[in-house]
């Protein structure tokens, strides 16, 4: 019995494609891929960045002097304040009447040299009295009258009258001096009020002065953090900027190293589109029979010709 088999050959043409695609698979494959090209890659910090991370840094505690200052000056206003007392104390002691010799009283403004002023002034209205006085005496002697009613009625008048002018210009000289010691008590008065305020004055200007540092403590962390968000934004935008163009640089990279890849990978697909389009030749191919195959065939043509009736058709009955 004869066995028969079909087979479909490729093009011939199909054939050198295959081989050929099968050629550049196998050295495009071969070859290890460079991915550094096209790993993935993280942009440094940009100078603004690093500027703003060291402007934080420095500026960490950068309130703390101006604190310290304001201390300071808090410490000095109540050490100034503490001196406004004497000279509240001592306005204090001038607030009487002056009376007496002690220290405040007015008699300790007066000039130390008042008695002597005094006593040199009455000296010389003694000796101006006396010389007047000689001078009625001596005009009585001229006219004979000395020693008489009317020259000791003179005399006595005289006397009256400079003791009078005596007394008065005592107490004229008295009485100047106490007004000036009084004016000068006043003024001292004033002048100790004048620097209680004064030094309460300075001692309000120091706590103004630590205020202000307080104020200056408070702004400088505001004004830095201004800057260093200033600084970062900026930053952060060229960092980004920066970190785009590694992306894309390393997706170029990649689409350069896949470019073979996907050119073969179209090539092999538009064979594989093709084979079918170009046909092929079909082949029969009939193999030789075996000894036994040959040996049946034998005895089934022998056995046809010693009995005729196996080719007819059968007569039996059907049930």
């Amino acid at each position: 019995m004869a066995i028969s088999q079909q087979r479909q050959d490729p093009s011939k043409l199909i054939g050198q494609l295959g081989q050929d695609y099968a050629t550049q698979l196998t050295g495009l494959t071969s070859v290890p891929l460079d991915t550094s090209k096209f790993a993935p890659t993280v942009a440094g910090q940009d100078p603004l960045q690093t500027q703003a991370a060291s402007l934080a840094a420095s500026g960490v505690g950068g309130y703390q002097p101006h604190l310290t200052q304001a201390g300071t000056y808090g410490t000095q206003a109540g050490t100034t304040m503490g001196g406004v007392s004497p000279y509240i104390t001592g306005a204090a002691g001038l607030t009487g009447t002056g009376a007496g010799t002690g220290a405040g009283s007015i008699s300790s403004y007066m000039t130390p040299y008042m008695s002597q002023v005094i006593d040199t002034t009455l000296a010389d209205f003694d000796k101006q009295a006396a010389i007047r006085e000689k001078a009625i005496s001596d005009a009585a002697v001229g006219v004979g009258g000395y020693g008489g009613g009317r020259h000791g009625v003179l005399e006595s008048e005289y006397q009256l009258g400079s003791d009078k002018n005596r007394a008065a210009l005592h107490a004229q000289m008295l009485q100047s001096g106490f007004g000036q010691g009084a004016q000068f008590r006043q003024q001292d008065y004033a002048n100790q009020l004048g620097l209680a305020g004064a030094t309460a004055g300075l001692a309000q200007g120091q706590l103004g002065l630590g205020t202000y540092e307080q104020g200056l403590a408070k702004l400088v962390p505001q004004l830095a953090g201004g800057d260093i968000g200033t600084l970062s934004s900026i930053g952060s935008i060229q960092q980004q900027q920066e970190q785009r163009e590694k992306d894309a640089a390393a997706q170029a990279n990649q689409m350069m190293a896949m470019e073979p890849y996907q050119r073969l990978g179209t090539y092999g697909q538009g064979i594989a589109q093709l084979a079918p389009m170009m046909g092929g030749t079909q082949t029969s191919i009939t193999p030789d029979p075996t000894a036994l195959q040959t040996a049946l065939g034998w005895t089934s043509v022998m056995g046809g010709i010693m009995n005729p009736n196996l080719n007819q058709p059968s007569t039996l009955p059907t049930v």
